[in-house]
């Protein structure tokens, strides 16, 4: 069975398209970002002088920070780490509800999804070209850490199935040109219960039954629209669509964003896969010329040793794509059974089997996984099992120390059972010693914080800077 191989002058090049893609597909659509449309722009209107500062190109950069620090296998708690030290001033929606959880003790995965409404939306997807490149040519391995990275903050929902989707699809991009056949193998890396998987599926069969862009565009509103604009359902099939519909960089570009909803962030992931499919030299000057080649982080991405510009950026992937085994060689070579090997999954399905009501930390480099088997809350008198696992073990020995005037009976090597007859304080640490030594602490709330918060309401913002007011920017 021959090997893959990619060209490695030909990968750089892609992956520098990619980069100017989500710049430029970003900066067209960020001017008509929650606005419903549809809309009818054939450039951008108004025409920039610079690229627009956007949180989908910003967040990969605080990975790109992540991976050089520890290696391009992190762990999920790296993840949690940098988001803090870089991007805790972020409020809005999924953002500033795992901060919000974070800030309260609690771990991802639990904290991605606990009290937070958004986890649907399209905070996740966004952040999905740094794993295609980093896995160009194997796009399960991509969809695995599109999970890791969504589970920070849009644990179970709808965000994760559209992160691991355009993982997987711009991964395979690099070697794989045919539109459906993409389309197809990041639908298999997510469940076929998932609504992004049926609104892409959606856009496919409207595509190749042959209704016209319009009806394209109307269908999905219809029947998957969300009175969140960046919700991530409507708008997976809004990016199928203008890639399907489109004729060329730019015509696709403005398909997309033309159908509204989250439309920098639909241009953005659209323009970042065009890239990765024609290189530079399909993308026409006259939509890179405007914003140039300059970085312009957003106010919110605070402390970072951030690129300059978009060659720095493509340089530095492409030195981690190398560090994470992607196979570069003088020629690009595909085996006879590529798509076969390009719609495997296993790894995809592994990630997706992961137990989203949970915490995890680190102890002596291994993650310790504290299942919750719900929410992470004690109530007083209604005992509830826990169970903890470890990175390399489902049933480890391990020890349980919980607060004083909580009872906490071991069922197992690995499960037990706390309960408490008295008030529970708003947060309780337990700390868990596996067996091979080292200790972890993890927060259990209780009823005190966990009243629940409004469907659809935010974060509380400074009311000058707009930040998280937990993380103001203002001058001090």
């Amino acid at each position: 069975m021959s090997a893959i191989t990619i060209d490695r002058k030909e990968f750089h090049d892609r992956v520098l398209a990619c980069w100017m893609g989500k710049a430029i597909g970003g900066t067209l659509g960020a001017p008509y970002e929650c606005q419903r449309g549809p809309h009818s722009l054939t450039y951008y209107d108004p025409v920039p002088t610079e690229a627009a500062p956007n949180d989908d190109l910003d967040l990969q950069l605080v990975w790109l920070s992540m991976l050089e620090d520890v290696g391009v296998d992190p762990p999920l708690p790296a993840f949690a780490e940098y988001w803090s030290r870089h991007a805790a001033s972020y409020p809005w929606n999924e953002y500033g509800f795992f901060m919000r959880n974070y800030g309260r003790g609690l771990r991802p995965p639990v904290a991605g999804c606990f009290e937070n409404y958004f986890v649907d939306e399209m905070g996740s997807p966004i952040r999905s070209e740094i794993w295609a490149c980093l896995h160009a040519g194997d796009p399960q391995a991509a969809a695995e850490k599109a999970w890791r990275d969504s589970a920070l903050d849009h644990a179970g929902g709808e965000g994760t199935c559209g992160e691991m989707f355009l993982a997987a699809v711009q991964a395979a991009a690099f070697i794989e040109a045919d539109p459906e056949t993409l389309i197809r193998i990041g639908l298999e890396m997510i469940p076929l219960s998932s609504h992004v998987g049926r609104s892409v599926r959606e856009a496919l069969w409207c595509r190749k039954n042959g209704l016209n862009w319009a009806e394209a565009r109307e269908r999905v509103a219809t029947r998957f629209g969300h009175h969140q604009p960046c919700n991530a359902v409507p708008n997976h099939g809004f990016i199928t669509i203008g890639w399907l519909y489109g004729e060329g960089f730019g015509d696709r570009l403005c398909k997309a964003v033309n159908c509204g909803y989250d439309t920098d962030c639909t241009g953005a992931s659209l323009g970042a896969l065009l890239g990765i499919l024609g290189g530079t030299a399909a993308i026409p000057d006259k939509w890179l010329a405007p914003i140039g080649r300059q970085i312009v982080l957003h106010r919110f991405t605070r402390g970072l040793p951030a690129p300059a510009t978009l060659d720095e950026l493509a340089d530095r992937t492409v030195a981690l794509a190398a560090k994470a085994g992607v196979p570069l060689a003088d020629a690009t070579a595909l085996p006879d059974d590529l798509r076969s090997r390009l719609f495997r999954n296993e790894a995809a399905i592994r990630a997706r089997a992961r137990d989203v009501h949970a915490a995890v930390e680190l102890c002596d480099g291994r993650e310790v996984w504290l299942h919750y088997g719900g929410e992470p809350v004690l109530r007083p008198g209604v005992a509830r099992e826990v169970w903890v696992t470890l990175s390399d073990d489902d049933r480890p020995s391990v020890e349980i120390t919980a607060p004083d005037g909580w009872t906490c009976t071991r069922l197992a090597d690995n499960r037990f059972r706390l309960a408490c007859d008295g008030d529970v304080a708003d947060a309780n640490t337990l700390t868990v010693r596996p067996a091979a030594g080292g200790s972890v602490d993890f927060t259990m709330l209780g009823p005190g914080q966990a009243k629940g918060y409004p469907a659809g309401h935010n974060v509380p913002e400074c009311l000058t800077c707009r930040a998280r007011v937990e993380a103001c920017i203002c001058p001090k």
